[in-house]
């Protein structure tokens, strides 16, 4: 085996929701390990054009591509800008998130359905989308929560859609890995990110997490992005279906 097993030198790679938080640190990291990178925003261009030029120092040139995953016009939009700039694509990571954390009694029908087809659905048609760009040896990795497997306090449609995030890891696992496409999953502990500010319980969050950690510390968007080079290496190659959680210990604290 090569000694270099973690470089991605000639890849191309998707990151959804890139712009920002573990979305921005995957990008970086898919870069440095030589891929090519299109980043996936909605609503944050200046952030985007922001990893982009990080990503420019490098002497690289990312694709910046606008659109809402939960779109499915929006998702062949984005197909079709990769197909014409690229003509293939090695690795998709879909982790743009979204949700609302609401106690269940203020919780809507349309609640669900934003939070479900961003969270979860938007994966299967991600991928359906792009099977023709996906050759034998490409890597479809999501990216979920503790909340999948955890009850976490206003966390109850995102939490289930996280869980049901997995559940597709799985099954997409059975009908993709025959063809020479692995599909995982990465579970992040507590990441101090722009989308925590959203918990109104937030400085309890961080404060009981380093706490219960027996790393004792905090899960940078770094440490999710190292777990993802990892998934998408040879070393990698016998990961199938697989969610792997990065905590630092965190979960498996009573």
């Amino acid at each position: 085996m090569s000694k270099n097993v973690l470089s991605l030198e000639g890849k191309k790679a998707l990151v959804t929701g890139g712009s920002r938080g573990i979305g921005r640190a995957i990008a970086i990291a898919l870069s440095c390990a030589g891929a090519d990178v299109a980043i996936n925003f909605f609503r944050h261009r200046e952030s985007a054009e922001e990893v982009a030029a990080e990503i420019r120092k490098m002497g690289r040139e990312p694709l910046l591509l606008k659109g809402n995953v939960a779109e499915e016009a929006h998702i062949h939009r984005m197909v079709e800008e990769m197909q014409t700039a690229w003509g293939r694509l090695d690795i998709i990571i879909s982790n743009a998130a979204s949700g609302v954390l609401k106690p269940v009694e203020e919780l809507k029908p349309h609640h669900w359905e934003w939070t479900m087809n961003i969270n979860a659905a938007a994966l299967v048609f991600l991928v359906r989308a792009a099977l023709p760009l996906l050759q034998p040896g490409s890597n479809v990795i999501a990216v979920s929560s503790l909340g999948a497997v955890r009850a976490i306090p206003n966390y109850t449609f995102v939490g289930a859609s996280k869980a049901a995030l997995e559940s597709l890891v799985r099954h997409l696992t059975v009908e993709l890995t025959p063809r020479g496409i692995r599909v995982n999953c990465v579970s992040a502990g507590t990441v101090e990110t722009d989308a925590l500010r959203h918990f109104p319980n937030r400085d309890e969050i961080l404060r009981e997490s380093i706490e219960r950690t027996p790393s004792g510390r905090l899960t940078m968007p770094e440490d999710v992005a190292a777990a993802i080079l990892f998934l998408c290496s040879p070393l990698a190659s016998q990961i199938c279906g697989h969610t792997l959680v990065i905590d630092g210990g965190y979960s498996i604290v009573g």
